[in-house]
């Protein structure tokens, strides 16, 4: 990743960053890519894939410049998902979660270009509740796809793609839907 020393932030953003490893390394993200722990990779719910953001640890001042190459994280109050790489990088590891600031340097199209929205609601225990969601959602909006799906650590996800995976359907779905087991995030899907 080549990003001048000097560049000037288009986007910053403070919140709590977590990482993953293991049960995800190996898999296929987001961008298509097999995840590999071991690179300077990062998952963010809403900046286009490919982008490339500085996070940095708030209290002991290190960073990592990342790749967005997937989606996440999937829990409130969390901001971004760090690979184990970049989670040594930016001092996040040992801690498990750390308040970073987070500055996207460079993005492959515009932060604010319609692009391709759906919202991911999760993660349930167990199948059953999410597949009950999933039929809900299914007979409530009937022209969105609704996905029902498990993560590689057990947890079960429904995700609505709205017509045209328009971002203000998707916003408006997300508002709109309630459940008493998981959060509903707006995710976008390119």
């Amino acid at each position: 990743m080549s990003v001048p020393p000097d560049a000037k932030p288009i986007s910053v953003e403070t919140g709590l960053a977590s990482w993953y490893g293991a049960p995800y390394h190996n898999r296929r993200g987001s961008n298509g890519e097999v995840y590999d722990m071991n690179a300077m990779t990062a998952a963010h719910r809403t900046l286009p894939l490919g982008s490339i953001a500085r996070v940095t640890n708030l209290k002991t001042g290190h960073s990592a410049v990342v790749r967005i190459t997937d989606r996440g994280p999937f829990i409130n109050g969390r901001i971004v998902d760090l690979s184990l790489a970049a989670a040594k990088r930016a001092d996040v590891w040992q801690a498990g979660i750390a308040k970073v600031r987070l500055e996207v340097l460079q993005t492959p199209v515009p932060v604010q270009q319609s692009g391709r929205w759906a919202v991911q609601i999760g993660g349930f225990d167990d199948e059953s509740p999410a597949r009950t969601l999933a039929d809900q959602l299914t007979r409530r909006y009937r022209s969105a796809k609704v996905l029902c799906f498990a993560s590689p650590i057990g947890e079960w996800w429904v995700r609505v793609r709205v017509r045209n995976d328009e971002r203000k359907v998707a916003e408006e779905v997300m508002r709109e839907t309630r459940t008493p087991q998981g959060s509903v995030f707006l995710v976008r899907l390119d």
